[in-house]
Order: C-alpha cells, then sequence, then structure tokens
C-alpha cells in the first residue's frame, strides 16, 4: 500500500486535530491503481514550523491556513513555488478570505476548502488530490522511461530492420526480374534467405511487445497453479523444427508433473528464450538439458547445452537490452538482443535469481531460481 504524507499548517489545534481523525484510517482506491493509497498525516500550528516539516519531510499534500501566528499562508505558498517542490498545496480558509484563496489558487494553490467543513468534504477533496497526483506521476514516469525506450525503439529498428528489408527487397526485384531464369527452383536459396529475414524480424517485434508490456509497469498476471513440466515441453516443440535443423538434440529430464503459482505465458517467455537460445548457440550434433526441480517455497529451471559458450565479460553484458554478443561464430546468428533482458525482467517480477555458468567451446547453464510460496 502506497503511503502520502498530508501536511496541516493551521493554528487552531481542534482544526488540526479534525482534520487528523478524518483522514488517519481513510484510504483511497481507483480501477487504475495498483494499490490503495493511505495517508501520513504531519502538523504545523505556525507557518515557520511548516516550512521546517516541508524541507525535512517533503509531504504530497498541504493543507495550508492563511491567518497564521507569524507568517501568512501565502508566504508560505510562495516558499513551496520557489522551491519547486512537488507538492499540491491546498488553502484552508474561512467564507470572509475566500477572495484571498481564489487569489492564492491563482498562484499556484490546487483548490481550496471554506471553513467550517464536513468530514465528507475534506475527504472527497483528498480523494480528487489523490487522483490527481497519481495521475500526474504516473505520466511523469512514463515520459521518462518512454524517452528512454523510444529512443531504443527506434535506434534498433533502424538497424535491426533497415539490413533485412533491403536484402529481401533485392531478393524480389530479382526474382520479378528473371535475373536466374524463369525456374522457380533457382531462386529457392534467395526466398529461403528472405523468410529467414523476416523470422528475425518477427521475433525482434515480439520481443519489443514483451519488453514494452513489462517496462510500461506492472504487467497483468494471470497468477494460478501451472505443470511447468507442461510448459517446457510446449516451448520444446515449438522450437524442435529449428533444433532439427541445426542437428541439436533437446532432452526434457522430468517425467512427472511439476506445479507452481505463475502466469503461464511468463513461464513460456523464460523456456522460450533460454532453449531457443541453447539450440541457436550451440554447435552442430550438439545438445540441450532441461531440469526442473521444486524445492521449499522455490522452483529451480536448469537449461544446460553443448555450445560456445560465453566469455566472462559477456556473462556480465547478456541481460542488459539489446545487447547482441558479436563474434566470429554468431555472425550469422540473427535476435533483437532482447530475449535475456526480458527473461532478467520477469524472474524480477517473481523476486527470483538468475545464474550462469559458461565456457568458452564447452557450453552454458543458466538457472533460474523463482520464489514459490505454498
Amino acid at each position: 500500500m502506497a503511503t502520502f504524507k498530508v501536511l496541516i499548517i493551521d493554528d487552531e489545534q481542534g482544526i488540526r486535530d479534525g482534520t487528523k481523525r478524518i483522514l488517519q484510517n481513510f484510504k483511497v482506491d481507483y480501477p487504475f491503481m495498483d494499490e490503495q493509497i493511505d495517508f501520513q498525516i504531519l502538523e504545523a500550528g505556525t507557518g515557520t514550523e511548516g516550512i521546517e516539516i516541508i524541507d525535512k519531510d517533503q509531504p504530497d499534500i498541504l493543507l495550508l491556513d492563511n491567518k497564521l501566528p507569524d507568517i501568512q499562508g501565502v508566504e508560505v505558498l510562495e516558499y513551496v513555488k520557489s522551491k519547486h517542490y512537488d507538492i499540491v498545496v491546498v488553502m484552508i480558509t474561512s467564507y470572509a478570505s475566500l477572495e484571498l484563496a481564489v487569489k492564492a489558487t491563482r498562484d499556484g494553490a490546487f483548490d481550496f476548502i471554506p471553513k467550517p467543513f464536513t468530514p465528507q468534504e475534506i475527504r472527497a477533496s483528498i480523494e480528487n488530490i489523490t487522483k490527481h497526483i497519481f495521475l500526474k506521476r504516473m505520466t511523469q514516469t512514463l515520459n521518462s522511461t518512454g524517452k528512454q525506450i523510444r529512443f531504443q525503439f527506434l535506434s534498433v529498428l533502424s538497424h535491426e530492420l533497415k539490413a533485412p528489408l533491403n536484402a529481401i527487397d533485392g531478393y524480389l526485384k530479382m526474382i520479378r526480374e528473371r535475373q536466374l531464369g524463369n525456374s522457380i527452383e533457382s531462386y529457392d536459396e534467395m526466398i529461403d534467405r528472405s523468410m529467414e529475414r523476416i523470422k528475425g524480424m518477427r521475433t525482434l517485434i515480439l520481443d519489443l511487445l514483451d519488453m514494452t508490456k513489462i517496462e510500461s509497469g506492472k504487467p497483468t498476471q494471470k497468477l494460478q497453479a501451472i505443470d511447468v513440466r507442461k510448459i517446457a515441453q510446449l516451448s520444446i516443440d515449438t522450437i524442435r523444427p529449428y533444433a532439427i535443423q541445426k542437428d541439436v538434440d533437446i532432452y526434457l529430464n522430468n517425467r512427472e508433473p511439476l506445479f507452481m503459482k505463475a502466469d503461464a505465458g511468463e513461464i513460456e517467455i523464460i523456456f522460450n528464450n533460454l532453449i531457443s537460445n541453447a539450440v541457436k548457440y550451440n554447435k552442430t550434433g550438439g545438445r540441450v538439458d532441461i531440469f526442473i526441480e521444486k524445492l521449499p517455497d522455490l522452483v529451480r529451471m536448469t537449461v544446460s547445452d553443448t555450445g560456445i559458450g560465453l566469455t566472462e565479460v559477456d556473462k556480465n553484458r547478456i541481460f542488459d537490452d539489446f545487447v547482441r554478443i558479436k563474434s566470429q561464430q554468431t555472425r550469422n546468428i540473427t535476435g533483437s538482443g532482447l530475449g535475456l533482458s526480458i527473461v532478467r525482467k520477469i524472474v524480477d517480477m517473481y523476486h527470483g535469481s538468475i545464474d550462469v555458468q559458461s565456457m568458452p567451446e564447452q557450453g552454458s547453464t543458466f538457472t533460474i531460481t523463482l520464489s514459490n510460496p505454498d
């Protein structure tokens, strides 16, 4: 549950105590929020004391009386504005000073609440303010992260999609112009290469969609009891045609169902990425072994291969966004550089861990441990 700090600056003890009682068990909830918001109440009897609390505790909401024993409320408002604090200020004022409250609103106060107020009035105001703060901060977060994601997205698209599109365009022109004659068999290699390029672009787009879903906030999870072995087998069946082309054998070393509470789609993404990488970066005649183990409050998934392996430097980079290991051995292997980054993000959502053991030319073993409390 999130908590917003509410600072009440009013020289009337009764107003402070009454507002505190009204809000102490009050909670705000909206359909678009992941959790309820409650309130921590701070209080000050003078403007000077209020400013000290503002500097120290950075409240989210300020309920501010204008008529104070030392400095006026509008001076506190000006101070908040000059410091560029992210605080929503609401003036609490008597009917006799409504004109002043309106002026304060023009100067940056979000709203004003006239005295005397009812519990319903203060709660309704706080509810509206909470919604305003939540949406404002969510927008700021999306704008900040969105710029980075959009930059990475456009950079990857320009680099990863331009080359295959140009290649496909060239192959199609050669086929249309019948540059190798009229026999369709003459163009089989061009067609195969074009299909491989399209497959790479499709993988990139799907990976970007998965990453965007995760990065945009908490994705909607359908947590239920799932058979992890069944999902691993589904991933194997999906990847097996490619494994046959690569002459790589895949073994699932579990015969019995193994259940855990998780989102089936997320677990499938994990297996799809780990198993496809284990095949993609394997050697001709190699093998991939998959082990699933249930421990107290944990589920451990291991994918081991006999492939080209990783250096220590590469092991520290492979879970970063858009990272692809480039070497003589991987120059013809396509990928988005997002698969393992997505795996890491999903594992983090389950408060899990990833361990990688690898040696160049000897293969790699990826071990994922996910929290699975009964």
